[in-house]
């Protein structure tokens, strides 16, 4: 929907608010006296749960974002799925475990947007969770802040709890299944949001989340829920940057490689090769960088080949 702008003289300038739902032809709007108002929008109208708004009768204007986060679907189409962000919550567990290379591209996608990452492991109560949370731990630590939590129990809920109150806006993702809802009960147990079961035949869970909303949390701070989505391709990272966003390269990219555009493959002093030589990246995670590297190169060429 093309933004109508109100060219006629006006008393005002509107109502403003942030859209806390957005239900596809329509969005919830919280105004600052603490009326909810629901407005219909068009459905490709591109607008966003946190996107700050002003209302005048029923036409919606929307104000400049801060940030934004953006994501790639399986079928190349790019999704903005949050506006005015801080922090970017990747909810993960051990059942059903994360789609390869999901957590690395969500961190880069945070830092290309200027979020913070944090990872939450959810599930630490289940048999199982504590092999994976180690790896994740070894993997991650010193890189991102990580909570390993329970939904269930409330193990490690606090601490979670205290960094969100914080005044962050924050925005969970996550693959069906992970938990993501019921971790938000948890935190916040006047919603009593739908939660569901795994699925046996692969360990999958089913959406229970249709719709993105935003919660204000009893601690402080904001809270954006989202039905899980199982891909999480990056938009707008060249293969140039990857590197410069990728998790564990930081201590690379304080050196320099020999040749300014340097890719980390096979070029004469390359720094992230060297750590790797060195064992200060391990093997699978250079793995895992050239993996999303050739998905970022893939789509460079077939842009190239439409344009």
């Amino acid at each position: 929907m093309k933004i109508k702008q109100n060219n006629s003289p006006s008393p005002s300038p509107g109502q403003k608010g942030v859209i806390v739902a957005h239900h596809g032809i329509a969005v919830d709007i919280l105004f600052a006296s603490g009326e909810r108002r629901k407005v219909k929008v068009k459905r490709r109208a591109g607008h966003v749960v946190g996107d700050n708004v002003a209302v005048q009768e029923q036409r919606l204007t929307r104000l400049p974002r801060k940030t934004q986060l953006c994501r790639r679907d399986s079928r190349g189409s790019v999704r903005i799925i949050g506006a005015n962000l801080d922090v970017l919550g990747v909810v993960i567990s051990h059942l059903p475990l994360p789609t390869p290379g999901y957590i690395d591209q969500a961190i880069v996608a945070a830092r290309e947007a200027d979020l913070t990452p944090i990872l939450v492991i959810n599930k630490k109560d289940l048999e199982g969770s504590e092999p994976f949370i180690a790896k994740i731990r070894n993997t991650y630590t010193g890189i991102v802040d990580i909570f390993a939590v329970s939904s269930s129990t409330g193990e490690g809920l606090d601490e979670l709890t205290l960094f969100l109150g914080q005044g962050f806006r924050s925005f969970f993702v996550g693959i069906t299944g992970v938990g993501k809802s019921s971790l938000l009960n948890a935190i916040c147990p006047t919603l009593d949001l739908q939660i569901g079961q795994l699925y046996e035949a692969g360990k999958r869970g089913c959406n229970t989340t249709t719709v993105s909303t935003l919660h204000s949390l009893p601690g402080g701070g904001e809270l954006v829920d989202t039905p899980g989505f199982n891909e999480f391709g990056l938009v707008d990272i060249s293969t140039e940057d990857l590197a410069g966003y990728f998790p564990g390269f930081e201590d690379a990219m304080e050196s320099r490689c020999r040749f300014r555009d340097c890719r980390h493959r096979t070029e004469p002093g390359c720094a992230v090769l060297q750590l790797v030589e060195s064992k200060k990246i391990t093997r699978e995670r250079y793995a895992t960088y050239l993996a999303i590297f050739d998905q970022l190169e893939a789509g460079e060429a077939r842009f190239k080949t439409r344009r």
